[in-house]
């Protein structure tokens, strides 16, 4: 073959268990033969065979060729569901055909024949002369198994050429039926929703400005009834924070695909010569069972070199204990009861800027308030300091109120369209950090503020959605800018500042994605800190994120959000699958919940290293009021699972439950730990071989204490099975009020 040829090529990635085969012939886009389990090794006549067996046959009232799906879905092909580019040149140009001309695998030229690699970096160039558009699809097999792409359009022509979407979409085959995706709102993020996959298109769309409390997440499509542990599923996350698009569709034709894009808000992208617009990374994750899917995910982000490698430190965040009051005897007796029961990091949230004492007023203002401190924050910071603790502070650099000398002074710097100023939301507005004036003056005050302190952590938050959001004066909507813009701030401070830890908040859980996760170190799940309400909520973040990416609090005994009051297990023991943290005024906190809350923090602590890197583990639930989860160690030497009652069960007792991904031929000894005052109503079955002598009391001997057991200098036999049995056959479920967690040790025996 010429070296002017288009190439003429297959590529076989397979990583993780998975392969993802490619057809590149003919100077045609990308198309994916095959993505899912391992094929194994395949020679070229393997591959030939697979694509020539994915042509369909004829079909009544159709194009006369076959249609063939691309990564980019193309129109001319006679492809008539959702195209991968929409765009025009004021009216023409819209359904372009691309020619590829250059096809690298791992940065090396390849023409023709079978390319067969393990994780691989695909990049293909393409061109339409017609069209003067240039294409370019990145497209990557990551070790974990986690396949992702992403395009880049560019204009070659002398006109404008307006792009109104580009969105990449990967096939998923007929037996995937069954779509998941996740929906909710502030409070009550990421509620699981299960339909069937009908003719037509299940789009999921976020017009926010942020990724919203309601986004679709993973939107997975698998064969029906697919669970934690078993049934092949397909699943696509779009990694961009701003205006964004989900979507699964079949065709008629019996075609199906999941996929997405960037949400492209009118006249956002407008290309001049040579100018170009370049996708977030399109995530696909496939697994046998969710958990699968889910690992795969886990393990990209932990291979990350930004990803955090120290110890999770124990965080107090005084918000709900001040609110808005700001009383620095208050705010050190706070640090002290923290320190004295190992807390780490002190983070002094809202309210300590200027003119901030409720939500009305200040947002923009980035100075100390003189008026509630005189000293600055030297004061605050050193006592914590002095304790041991990290310092952390809360912003939020994307908002302003209309009510602060910033916006007096620069009313031209509030997003805003038509003339008018956007109606309200959490009494605020939208800073434009699209006009580089807004971005260099926020860059300016919170590195002031970050060069004055010593800041080891933002909690960084965005309170509202973006509407009509704008650039003054024409009005154009900038939701894009805004968020690159947002980007570049965070990229900028970690540049500045080296160690600096950021905490992804928005309204609590509503900007979650891997976008974010490029710049950020964890995330705040929910503002909803009611433990019933965080196991639904932590259980299905975990679906894109490891737990010690999730800030997960022990709150006060009554919920500030739902009313609720829960026992301090219960609270506590739903806390600790996460990157714990504590949310509650402890000057209110009794002797025996000081006490207790220690143990829980020193049972963190020794867990922490395998609750943080062990393999997130998910039992499919054979009664709704039981959840059964847990990490294992990626030696499968030690697992810590967790049995949470969320309700009281239509039958007592329950039965057994099991303990999935142990090793099937090792044996363990499982024991029940308690930390803290167990629940009055738990009921030990047999297998925990309970002394008669002992029954369950707070673990805490005088002097300090270990969660080992069931009283202080007791130890409780447990029951020894083999990882098989366990996973098999497992247990009975001890008997227990509802609204509680029982912690169970799993060790292997020699």
């Amino acid at each position: 073959m010429s070296d002017t040829a288009p190439p003429h090529a297959y590529i076989h990635l397979t990583a993780g268990g998975v392969s993802v085969v490619l057809d590149l012939t003919g100077g045609r886009l990308p198309a994916i033969v095959h993505w899912g389990a391992a094929l194994g090794d395949l020679h070229l006549a393997d591959v030939e065979a697979l694509a020539q067996a994915n042509i369909e046959p004829p079909a009544g009232n159709v194009v006369d060729l076959p249609v063939r799906l691309s990564i980019l879905p193309e129109h001319h092909t006679g492809w008539v569901g959702k195209p991968g580019i929409v765009g025009h040149r004021d009216g023409t140009d819209w359904s372009p055909l691309f020619t590829t001309t250059t096809l690298t695998v791992d940065g090396a030229d390849h023409r023709s024949g079978l390319v067969a690699v393990g994780a691989g970096e695909v990049r293909v160039a393409a061109h339409d002369p017609v069209a003067d558009l240039g294409l370019v699809l990145d497209i990557e097999l990551l070790p974990s198994g986690l396949l992702r792409a992403r395009a880049e359009v560019t204009n070659a022509g002398d006109s404008f050429y307006v792009l109104d979407d580009l969105q990449l979409a990967f096939p998923v085959p007929p037996q995937a039926r069954e779509i998941l995706d996740f929906a909710g709102r502030w409070g009550k993020e990421r509620t699981p929703q299960r339909s069937e996959l009908t003719v037509g298109i299940h789009e999921r769309e976020g017009r926010k400005g942020r990724t919203g409390p309601d986004a679709a997440t993973v939107l997975s499509v698998g064969v029906p009834g697919f669970g934690f542990g078993r049934g092949e599923v397909w699943g696509a996350h779009v990694a961009f924070s701003g205006n964004h698009r989900h979507y699964a569709e079949r065709l008629f034709t019996g075609f199906q695909v999941i996929g997405g894009g960037e949400l492209l808000l009118p006249g956002e992208i407008r290309l001049s010569d040579g100018e170009s617009y370049e996708t977030p990374w399109i995530y696909g994750a496939y697994g046998d069972g969710l958990d699968a899917q889910a690992h795969r995910f886990h393990d990209y982000l932990r291979s990350r070199p930004t990803h955090p490698r120290r110890a999770r430190p124990v965080t107090i965040n005084v918000w709900e204990a001040v609110y808005f009051d700001h009383d620095l005897a208050r705010l050190k007796d706070l640090a002290d009861r923290a320190a004295k029961l190992g807390v780490e990091r002190y983070v002094l949230d809202d309210g300590w800027f200027r003119y901030r004492r409720n939500d009305l007023a200040g947002l923009g203002d980035w100075h100390v308030d003189e008026t509630v401190w005189p000293d600055g924050l030297h004061p605050i910071i050193d006592h914590v300091r002095s304790l041991g603790m990290e310092f952390g502070l809360w912003f939020e650099p994307e908002m302003i109120n209309l009510d602060s000398d910033l916006a007096r002074e620069h009313p031209e710097w509030i997003m805003a369209t038509g003339g008018r100023t956007p109606v309200p939301s959490r009494n605020q507005q939208v800073l434009n950090l699209g006009i580089p004036e807004a971005y260099d003056h926020i860059l300016e005050r919170m590195s002031a503020i970050l060069g004055e302190y010593d800041i080891a952590y933002i909690k960084w938050d965005h309170n509202r959605d973006l509407i009509d959001a704008g650039t003054a004066p024409h009005g154009r909507a900038g939701v894009h800018d805004q968020t690159l813009a947002t980007y570049r701030l965070m990229d900028e401070l970690k540049r500045r500042f080296p160690g600096l830890e950021i905490e992804s908040c928005s309204s609590g859980g509503a900007r979650v994605d891997l976008g974010i996760l490029e710049r950020t170190d964890r995330v705040w799940v929910s503002d909803c800190i009611d433990p019933l309400e965080r196991q639904q909520m932590n259980r299905w973040t975990m679906q894109l994120l490891p737990p010690e990416l999730l800030g997960s609090h022990i709150a006060s005994g009554i919920s500030h959000t739902t009313g609720r009051y829960h026992r301090l297990s219960f609270r506590a023991g739903t806390a600790l699958y996460g990157h714990l943290g504590i949310e509650w005024d402890l000057a209110t906190a009794t002797d025996n919940e000081n006490a207790q809350l220690a143990v829980w923090i020193d049972l963190y602590k020794r867990q922490r290293e395998l609750l943080h890197t062990g393999t997130m583990v998910r039992a499919d639930e054979i009664d709704p009021t039981l959840l059964v989860y847990g990490a294992v160690a990626d030696d499968r030497a030690e697992a810590l699972f967790f049995l949470a009652y969320v309700g009281r069960s239509d039958v007592s007792p329950r039965g057994r439950f099991t303990l999935p991904g142990l090793d099937p031929d090792r044996r363990y000894r499982v024991r029940p730990v308690f930390a803290g005052e167990p629940d009055e109503g738990l009921k030990p079955p047999a297998w925990f071989n309970v002394p008669p002598k002992h029954q369950p009391t707070v673990t805490t001997p005088p002097g300090g204490g270990r969660a080992d057991g069931l009283s202080a200098g007791s130890e409780v036999p447990g029951v020894s099975m083999t990882g098989r049995a366990l996973a098999v056959v497992g247990l009975q479920t001890p008997a227990s009020f509802p609204d509680d967690v029982v912690v169970l040790s799993v060790t292997a025996e020699a």
